[in-house]
């Protein structure tokens, strides 16, 4: 029987990085990835969603270019050449995980990892016929795409999609219809409307992107219906046929019509295919149940990543997954939730952290707001002809202390660490407005929001 100081089950941003960690730290690890080491977000999320994401950017600059006077001829797009860049870049990043693992001393095992027993030596695993034991269990078997049950939507098909069918699809659709406006269906949205397929995307809420800043989230919107995706709000979908999306908005039934159905409404916990139920670990909302240590229920066993239910993240796993390793080497650590960044890689993007308008008031934390369009940097303006974007900041009304920052505009996802860092130190107005920051850059929007207070 082999041993282990941790033992972790699922190779993506959480398990990976704590496998890392905790290698480097001198533990000896086993990981077991039935898949591909990654998980979900390397293999069908974020990396190979950006790579589409950024061709469709070239694409739609190079159509545009006579804004900066440069201006070609015959401008089209390859879309089996973007998909086969995407496999590329995927492969090279997996290999890559597979050398640090390696560098790192981490034993990977490739297959489908069955929790047995707890015992006084540990926790038993057994996977393609051997029977492992660890101190310390990991668990970190992520999320999946959940398929509402809607009528019609009983099963994934030719028509009807999630995010990892539509990344495999051979031919760009003339038209989608997207149920679901949040973070990854308004990704896929500006893709397809880039390349220029007709895109109508249905939401049951009020608007966009639940949770980022309400106004930023209508500016998108409304940048989005210049672009001709067309939006169909507080409308809930009630069935589904063939290639036509049913639904009822004020007490009228409509439908819409699209070469392919993306079914993008959220995703939810693995909690089952892998023994949890022999630990009698603690569910909370569909997920693992864990404190701020990431400890569940069980001695000595931990859940980090999507599988908590709580921040479905990549960024939030490898933090997560890095408390765990920090406390198990000695070092004391806690997760915080209060700095958690969100990005959505439209063109243009929308990047945010800490309390918005919205959930700041739902919380009574008494506040101000001061917002500056992004056309107060000199750089937004040289790169950023015509477009148009925000940057939102609130602080705490007594003190002063950064509570949230909201940017809408290119590359906000690139700044917004910034922010990050003031909320999780507890900066002040004052210690920002004493901060350097260069010149000439996007990134200045933040200091000058910070003076219009």
């Amino acid at each position: 029987m082999n041993m282990y100081d941790l033992m972790i089950i699922g190779g993506g941003p959480a398990g990976y990085v704590a496998a890392e960690r905790a290698g480097h730290n001198g533990l000896s690890v086993i990981m077991f990835e039935k898949k591909a080491l990654g998980g979900v977000c390397l293999n069908e999320g974020c990396i190979p969603t950006k790579t589409m994401l950024y061709s469709a950017k070239i694409y739609e600059n190079a159509l545009h270019g006579d804004k900066y006077g440069i201006y070609g001829d015959n401008i089209r797009f390859d879309y089996g050449k973007i998909l086969a860049r995407k496999n590329k870049i995927v492969r090279k990043l997996v290999a890559g995980v597979a050398a640090k693992m390696k560098s790192n001393q981490v034993t990977v095992v490739n297959g489908d990892a069955m929790i047995q027993q707890k015992t006084a030596a540990g926790v038993e695993v057994t996977c393609n016929g051997e029977t492992y034991t660890g101190a310390n269990l990991l668990i970190c078997t992520g999320s999946e795409a959940f398929v509402p049950p809607i009528p019609g939507l009983e099963q994934v098909s030719d028509i009807i999609l999630t995010n990892r069918e539509i990344l495999d699809l051979k031919e760009l659709p003339a038209s989608l219809v997207i149920i679901g406006g949040g973070v990854i269906g308004m990704e896929f949205a500006s893709f397809y409307n880039s390349l220029g397929a007709k895109v109508t995307v249905v939401e049951m809420l009020p608007e966009i992107l639940g949770g980022i800043d309400f106004e930023l989230s209508a500016m998108l919107r409304d940048i989005y219906t210049k672009k001709g995706i067309e939006f169909h709000l507080q409308a809930k979908v009630v069935k589904v046929e063939g290639n036509k999306v049913i639904f009822e908005k004020d007490g009228q039934t409509s439908s819409v019509e699209g070469e392919k159905i993306l079914v993008s409404v959220g995703r939810r916990a693995v909690t089952k295919g892998f023994g949890l139920e022999n630990l009698s670990v603690e569910l909370d909302r569909g997920g693992i149940k864990t404190d701020e240590k990431m400890r569940t229920n069980v001695p000595n066993v931990y859940a980090a990543g999507d599988v908590t239910g709580f921040s479905l993240l990549a960024h939030t796993a490898m933090r997560e997954g890095e408390v765990v390793v920090n406390n198990l080497s000695g070092r004391e650590d806690r997760m915080r939730y209060n700095a958690i960044p969100g990005v959505v890689y439209t063109n243009p993007e929308v990047a945010s952290v800490g309390e918005t308008e919205e959930s700041a008031k739902a919380k009574g934390i008494a506040f101000k707001v001061a917002k500056l369009p992004m056309a107060f940097a000199g750089r937004f303006m040289a790169e950023n002809e015509g477009g148009n974007g925000l940057c939102k900041v609130l602080v705490g009304e007594k003190y002063g202390e950064v509570l949230g920052v909201h940017m809408l505009g290119n590359p906000s996802s690139e700044i917004i660490y910034g922010a990050c860092m003031a909320i999780e130190q507890e900066m002040t107005l004052t210690e920002m407005q004493e901060v350097v920051v260069p010149h000439p850059t996007v990134s200045e929007i933040f200091k000058e929001t910070i003076f219009a207070f």
